[in-house]
């Protein structure tokens, strides 16, 4: 069976992957988002605080996404939970170190001049550093997509959502008429859906960043 026969064949099931493998990678960076976020905000005004963020989420980033895994199945179980920790772990680091950046980054005149129309601290945050920083968040949120995407694949080995069964299922039946079919459908809907999100997060730049401040 040649692949195009084969995607024709499995195309209900490979749908299905991509759905789960889209969803999967959508929740956990919603959650790495806002959790990413919450700690740029605390951890900006304080060099130390910043350091310790950026520090503590790189150091996940070096732990093997499949030991990181076999690590949490123990404590989870199998299935959703394990990748949903994993992957929402995994994206903190562009988010954290941009918010941290970019909220460092907005202009001192410009947070003294919402200081002296009244704007409290919170309003001032929300209403201005927030706002001019979101380019820089938006970014970081842009590449844990794209890593997240790949490492979501792994979640296959407890037995998790998405594209990542297809290629484990091509790789443990190396020799077979399918196996590279399999490898090859798994590794091509995972581009193809990063290439969407990507897609995505420009069209959500240019509707939410106003053209004075875009890159």
């Amino acid at each position: 069976m040649n692949f195009w026969d084969y995607l024709a064949a499995r195309h209900q099931q490979l749908l299905a992957d991509a759905y789960q493998h889209a969803s999967a990678v959508f929740q956990c960076m919603v959650l790495a988002t806002l959790i990413g976020i919450v700690i740029g905000i605390f951890a900006y005004r304080s060099e130390w605080a910043g350091n310790l963020a950026t520090t503590a989420t790189s150091t996940i980033l070096t732990i093997p996404s499949l030991a990181m895994i076999g690590l949490l199945i123990p404590i989870v179980g199998l299935g959703v939970a394990p990748t949903v920790i994993a992957l929402t772990l995994y994206g903190l680091l562009p988010i954290v170190r941009n918010a941290i950046v970019g909220l460092r980054g907005v202009d001192p005149a410009l947070i003294d001049a919402a200081t002296g129309i009244g704007m409290s601290r919170t309003a001032r945050l929300f209403k201005v550093e927030l706002p001019l920083a979101w380019p820089p968040i938006l970014t970081g949120i842009r590449v844990s997509t794209q890593m997240l995407m790949g490492i979501a694949a792994i979640a296959a080995f407890a037995s998790g959502p998405g594209l990542g069964n297809e290629i484990f299922r091509g790789i443990a039946s190396l020799g077979s008429a399918n196996a590279l079919n399999q490898v090859l459908a798994g590794t091509l809907g995972i581009i193809i859906l990063a290439l969407l999100f990507d897609a995505a997060y420009v069209l959500i730049g240019r509707l939410t960043i106003p053209r004075g401040i875009r890159a």
